[in-house]
């Protein structure tokens, strides 16, 4: 089959968009930098009760997603839960985009693709396989994206000074997590993938077509890198408060 026979070729970089994200934008005074956590429940603890101001919100057929201004020493940073997946992520961050921010960091958990990848070992991804599809309407086709590699110096220079174990490398976005089968782990795993995810890809498509510096760290959390999977209770780790102060930190320096 030709490219021409998958939409998903079918780039369009020209024409004008019909909907516009500064039509759903959030009003007010909108931090510039900002951290996309993909917690819900470190969200709930470190902004809920009055703990951080609600700035707006954006809303989705889902729910809303709060925006939240949070005092932090050295100023001032937004807080958003994304959504799960590339297509509401990457809307949202469009959104957010639309509304004034410009720096941010994510951070979330993973699946470890490689054997010996310890529950909570930070990961910052320096590419992303594209194996989902909203990164396609961002980007011509390709296989992989690239991180801006200074942001990605910086992300990693923030976990060597406090002595935080890390790796840096390539992470796998799909968007069928259920169909990460054992052949396709091994594939991506010989293509040197850390993790896969949902969302990094997309990530990367949408803050390069918007002239955005955007970076992101994981956490290794489930295992699909055996003949099954084993959830290493990966949702109840201690890692996510740490890596979401991690996250503060390096949208600070950036």
């Amino acid at each position: 089959m030709a490219p021409a026979d998958f939409p998903l070729a079918e780039f369009d970089g020209h024409s004008p968009a019909v909907m516009v994200p500064e039509s759903l934008a959030v009003a007010g005074d909108v931090p510039e930098r900002a951290v996309v956590c993909f917690f819900r429940d470190v969200i709930d603890e470190v902004c809920g009760d009055g703990r951080a101001e609600v700035v707006g919100s954006t809303t989705w057929e889902s729910g809303a997603h709060t925006l939240y201004r949070l005092r932090v020493d050295g100023g001032e940073i937004g807080v958003f839960h994304p959504g799960v997946g590339a297509p509401l992520a990457s809307g949202v961050l469009e959104e957010m985009i639309a509304s004034g921010c410009r720096t941010f960091v994510a951070c979330g958990g993973a699946g470890a693709v490689i054997p010996g990848l310890a529950l909570g070992h930070v990961v910052v991804p320096d590419a992303a396989v594209r194996d989902e599809g909203t990164s396609y309407h961002y980007l011509p086709a390709g296989r992989e994206i690239a991180a801006d590699p200074r942001v990605t110096a910086v992300l990693s220079a923030v976990l060597t000074e406090r002595d935080v174990p890390h790796v840096v490398g390539k992470t796998w976005t799909t968007d069928a997590p259920y169909r990460e089968t054992q052949a396709k782990v091994a594939a991506r795993r010989a293509e040197g993938c850390l993790t896969v995810e949902m969302e990094t890809a997309a990530f990367l498509a949408v803050a390069r077509h918007r002239s955005v510096t955007f970076g992101q760290y994981l956490y290794a959390g489930d295992d699909v890198s055996g003949a099954v999977w084993d959830s290493r209770q990966w949702q109840t780790s201690s890692a996510r408060t740490d890596l979401f102060w991690l996250a503060v930190a390096a949208v600070q320096r950036l």
